[in-house]
């Protein structure tokens, strides 16, 4: 999965009050290939009277899918894509993340867009 927690992202396709905002990823679920985005997709539940708690109505986020999001660049605060490239240094490769935004502006100043 190419998102990771805490990178900005942008809502491509679901509910219509949601699409195009930009939020942050709180959690990546890798198994499911889902993503609990801030603020996004909450849903309400009516939570039963107890003895030990009170009748309420309980407001909080359920994931969604990766496929309803796109990354923005840190650099050029566009929504891009990701790719991987390996850059050996001493003997090891080491796989890094780069914005393909970033790569066609400034390609010569490559190494300090790693995202």
């Amino acid at each position: 999965m190419k998102i990771r927690k805490w990178d900005k992202v942008e809502i491509i396709s679901w509910k219509k009050e949601d699409k195009e905002k930009q939020a942050e990823v709180l959690k990546v679920f890798k198994d499911t290939n889902k993503i609990l985005v801030s603020w996004i997709n909450i849903v309400t539940k009516h939570v039963k009277k107890s003895w030990a708690n009170p009748w309420q109505i309980v407001k909080f986020e359920k994931p969604i899918d990766v496929s309803n999001v796109k990354l923005i660049c840190p650099f050029t605060w566009k929504p891009t894509r990701i790719w991987y490239v390996f850059v050996e240094e001493k003997g090891v490769n080491k796989k890094f993340r780069f914005s393909k935004n970033a790569l066609k502006e400034k390609w010569w100043e490559a190494k300090k867009y790693i995202v």
